[in-house]
């Protein structure tokens, strides 16, 4: 996770924000393999603790989905980032799964793993890990091979257009179901600006749709090799706030803290918030 792991990904257009077209700047220095370094492989990637993020936030998605709630035929993948892990719970339940990023060297980065070339990731211990938590008795073998199945496609995303897709875009819309793992909080360079983007990715969701969200609590910088960039604190009900602002019903929203032994320098996240949210009825797509 980026700090907490900002999935750093959909970034910020240059544009007339001087704020957003900064962010935008600072993100074409970001490094994918840095950041998967910083965030998951060991000790954050370590996942045979059962108080670590990585348990955490895994757990969080299979217990949802495992409500059976949260299904349907369509789901996109706001700001994937270089990572992969967000949607091995979702894959059983979707068809047509979209990821998005704003950085071509991430969309790249997920095209490695999803064609399953030479130097991809090895996402086999957190394929592994929620196989087991979920306890259907499918194989990380199976589970993979389901998630390349279901990804039906790897798009450019804007979170602060508001068309993120752009017009005409090759993704189903509306979905039913988004996800979207440390974006929005890094790369915002204020609060208003964190929930307008919420604003227009909740224009590609249904009503009566559901938001998984998952992000940084209180982190203000993270590294991703030579790039520092900047991440909006925010705090678990500002982020309960914005949901409602943006016509959601909050579900369920829990927070995590980062214990002392995996705050390992390379931000300054203090937890992660985990949020689901369904869109109300009568909101507008």
């Amino acid at each position: 996770m980026s700090g907490a792991d900002a999935s750093h990904a959909s970034g910020a257009a240059p544009d007339s924000d001087p704020g957003r077209a900064a962010v935008a700047s600072a993100y074409q220095r970001f490094e994918p393999r840095a950041y998967l370094r910083n965030n998951y492989a060991p000790p954050r990637g370590d996942l045979s603790s059962p108080d670590g993020v990585g348990p955490w936030k895994l757990g969080c998605l299979a217990q949802t989905f495992a409500t059976g709630e949260v299904s349907g035929c369509t789901l996109i993948d706001i700001g994937s980032g270089p990572t992969i892990y967000q949607l091995l719970s979702a894959c059983a339940h979707f068809e047509d799964i979209t990821m998005t990023d704003f950085l071509e060297v991430n969309r790249q980065e997920l095209g490695l793993w999803l064609r399953e070339e030479p130097g991809a990731f090895n996402w086999s211990t957190y394929s592994q890990h929620v196989c087991l938590i979920e306890g259907k008795g499918e194989s990380w073998q199976e589970k993979e091979r389901q998630l390349r199945a279901r990804v039906k496609r790897v798009l450019p995303v804007d979170v602060h257009q508001p068309q993120p897709l752009g017009a005409g875009s090759q993704a189903p819309l509306p979905a039913d179901a988004l996800v979207s793992t440390f974006c929005l909080e890094a790369v915002s360079p204020d609060l208003a600006s964190f929930q307008r983007a919420l604003d227009n990715i909740t224009t590609l969701l249904r009503p009566g749709g559901h938001l998984l969200l998952i992000g940084a609590v209180e982190e203000s910088w993270y590294l991703a090799g030579e790039a520092r960039l900047a991440v909006v604190p925010v705090c678990k009900e500002e982020v309960r706030e914005a949901l409602v602002h943006s016509g959601y019903e909050v579900r369920d929203l829990r927070t995590y803290t980062m214990p002392p032994r995996l705050q390992t320098g390379v931000d300054d996240v203090k937890g992660i918030f985990f949020a689901w949210a369904q869109k109300k009825v009568g909101v507008g797509v």
